[in-house]
């Protein structure tokens, strides 16, 4: 195992810079997931970690070792691919071997560690299959189990479970998750699904046009986001953000947006009468109300999953999502209230998308 450190690092490709000086840790076995909309450069900041990019500025270590003119063979790295990149003439077995036959290991030794990975990853009973014979999620098992015969001090995984179904996903992100808490190997995980980061990392960093918009565990980012982009790119479904202004009324607070509607404030510290802001609240944080509600809306969509529903409404002129636990009665065309948990609000500066407040409390309010 190792830490891994960037410093300044910076990426350009001719007159384009795709990497904008960015500087983080990876602590000795942690787990840390780079999530960001296709193109923010968390794919290019792995390859250039794994030796597969040149650094054109700033310094990556690894175990404080500078490996910026290292050879990808000589970091003592393991990389999991998205596309498996699988050798299709080779058993499983001999595809899980390769890179330890490649250094002339000892062929006890080869057979041990692919004997070993493949019970860790249950591929005991595939090993003298081809490729060609496995699904996907197999497939995926045996180019982590090749990473795992390296027994390396890093695990790199880019986009891993992009070409699996969504119950394959949800499988095999248990399985990632499961195998770094049994080996406890530093792992650095690139993906665009922020459900994926949620749920697998220790911890994560949101990354947005090559740079790092906010680093912290998965409940920190969803509780505590430091701009609009973060707040909107982590929690699914996204968080409702309508833009109003601030008013206030003796104790009382509220944002008034256009059409009408008023969102409640639980206080109003670090905003002023009059002010511009975005309001933010999760679908988790609104409910339908039985009563009198701060907020009036019209149900536009009705979305049952199961043991949820999402109820698509227009409050004034805003479109907002809810989510309410169990079922509903709600029909498209409904007038509804909407109660809102005011100690989850979060307001941003709707022009630099900085987050002006954060509210720790946690109670259902009205508004004046």
């Amino acid at each position: 195992m190792a830490s891994v450190s960037f410093r300044n690092v910076e990426k350009t490709f001719g007159a384009t810079t795709v990497i904008h000086g960015i500087s983080f840790d990876i602590a000795d076995g942690e787990f840390t997931v780079l999530v960001g909309p296709s193109g923010c450069g968390k794919s290019t900041l792995l390859r250039m970690l794994a030796g597969l990019e040149e650094i054109t500025g700033g310094t990556i270590s690894i175990d404080g070792k500078v490996v910026n003119d290292a050879e990808s063979k000589d970091r003592d790295i393991a990389m999991v691919f998205q596309s498996y990149a699988l050798y299709p003439h080779m058993t499983v077995a001999e595809n899980m071997g390769f890179s330890l036959r490649l250094r002339k290991a000892d062929p006890k030794l080869t057979a041990d560690r692919v004997a070993q990975a493949a019970k860790i990853l249950n591929l005991e009973s595939y090993l003298q299959r081809y490729p060609r014979e496995l699904s996907g999620g197999q497939r995926q098992r045996v180019a982590m189990g090749r990473a795992i015969v390296r027994d390396p001090k890093v695990f790199l995984f880019d986009e891993p479970l992009s070409n699996l179904d969504a119950k394959l996903r949800v499988a095999m992100r248990a399985e990632i998750k499961a195998l770094h808490q049994r080996l406890k190997t530093t792992t650095v995980y690139v993906t665009h699904d922020q459900v994926e980061a949620m749920t697998m990392a220790d911890r994560i960093v949101v990354m947005h046009d090559g740079r790092i918009e906010q680093i912290g565990t998965p409940l920190d980012l969803y509780d505590h986001p430091a701009n609009l982009f973060v707040a909107q790119f982590i929690g699914s479904p996204a968080m409702n953000v309508i833009e109003g202004t601030v008013r206030m009324r003796g104790g009382d607070g509220w944002v008034e947006a256009e059409g009408g509607a008023r969102w409640p404030l639980r206080g109003a510290g670090g905003v002023t009468e009059g002010q511009a802001v975005a309001y933010g609240v999760r679908p988790e944080h609104l409910a339908v109300s039985r009563g009198d509600a701060p907020v009036r809306a019209e149900v536009i969509v009705v979305e049952p999953t199961g043991a949820e529903t999402e109820l698509l409404v227009r409050a004034g002129s805003a479109q907002v999502l809810v989510v309410c636990h169990g079922r509903t009665d709600a029909r498209p065309g409904d007038r509804i209230g909407l109660d809102v948990e005011t100690s989850a609000v979060h307001l941003f500066d709707p022009a630099s998308g900085r987050a002006l407040t954060d509210m720790p409390e946690r109670a259902v309010a009205s508004a004046a």
